[in-house]
């Protein structure tokens, strides 16, 4: 095989990353005419100037000393600090390999590959954080073009494990907690197949950093088609079960435990108050983001006592802490 032929059938970090410039990037462009505000607000605010209050205005930014001098509602403008430095935090376990349409993984490397690339170009910080059994590649924030290419290289060229000890969260997110000394934007991009007990550092993590949950899955973690008797490897313990699909009652206890595991996710990302993103196998990163955007900037009109559109209510795709 020529070098030619090898880099065609091999896809390198340049490769994705142009294609994911040409077939997601572009669309993000025209479908947010380039204002990622909604998705990446800076931590730091100047006081600009001050106005008349208006309708939808937040009534947290109202400046009660003018308000009264000048008998008038009036509201502080703010310069928001554009830098930001943002981190993945990244869950690389052998669950990650799963999937019916398309591994978890590869939905993971595209998601992370795009949003670094819409941070760095704007001249923000990006970093890493990789866990397979354990956490073992800590990646520092840098800016750049390369800087992206040199994370996506990373996780494209990570060994692959067929098994390992079972995934535990908890560590992961403690030591985000230590890495992480300033206040960032992180996105925690796991499927939450874990030990239990990973509840509490995940909320505390958000307290202290802008955090989002980005749970990957894929639609036969809710459901199982009739397909009678199947052999199952556990893709972390390495244990092999024979399940028959066939069976009504047995495919109702599966759907009811995946319902009860929705719910306590849920659960879990409302008391740690943060927003999450529910990336399938089977969705369109470019509609999952775009619809992720719009739900967040209707937080502002949440907080002025504003209610979500008819299309964004219940959507499975995103939920608000």
């Amino acid at each position: 095989m020529s070098r030619f032929e090898q880099s065609v059938r091999i896809p390198t970090a340049e490769n994705i990353l142009r294609r994911l410039e040409w077939t997601v990037i572009r669309r993000l462009d025209g479908l947010l005419h380039g204002d990622y505000r909604t998705l990446f607000r800076g931590f730091g605010l100047d006081l600009a100037d001050l106005r008349e209050y208006q309708y939808h205005d937040d009534v947290r930014y109202i400046d009660w000393n003018v308000t009264a001098r000048l008998m008038a509602p009036y509201v502080r403008v703010y310069n928001e600090e554009r830098e930001i430095t943002a981190w993945f935090v990244l869950d690389l376990s052998p669950s990650m390999d799963f999937g019916s349409r398309g591994q978890k993984r590869d939905l993971l490397i595209d998601f992370v590959a795009v949003l670094a690339r819409l941070l760095t170009r704007h001249g923000n910080r990006v970093g890493a954080l990789f866990y397979g059994h354990s956490v073992d590649t800590v990646i520092p924030a840098r800016s750049g073009r390369r800087h992206a290419l040199h994370i996506l290289h990373k996780l494209l060229s990570r060994p692959e494990r067929s098994e390992s000890k079972a995934t535990d969260l908890r560590e992961l997110f403690h030591t985000a907690s230590r890495v992480m000394q300033r206040r960032s934007l992180v996105f925690l991009l796991s499927d939450f197949i874990s030990a239990p007990g990973w509840a509490e550092p995940l909320a505390l993590l958000a307290r202290r950093h802008e955090a989002i949950a980005v749970r990957l899955c894929d639609p036969l973690e809710f459901a199982l088609p009739d397909l009678g008797i199947l052999a199952m490897r556990d893709a972390e313990t390495g244990e092999l079960v024979f399940v028959d699909t066939h069976d009504r009652v047995f495919r109702k206890r599966f759907a009811a435990l995946a319902e009860r595991r929705e719910r306590e996710l849920k659960s879990a990302f409302h008391q740690a108050g943060m927003d999450a993103l529910e990336l399938s196998t089977e969705d369109d990163l470019v509609d999952a983001i775009v619809r992720f955007a719009d739900l967040r900037k209707r937080r502002s009109q949440l907080a002025a006592g504003g209610s979500l559109p008819q299309h964004l209510r219940g959507s499975r795709e995103v939920s608000l802490a």
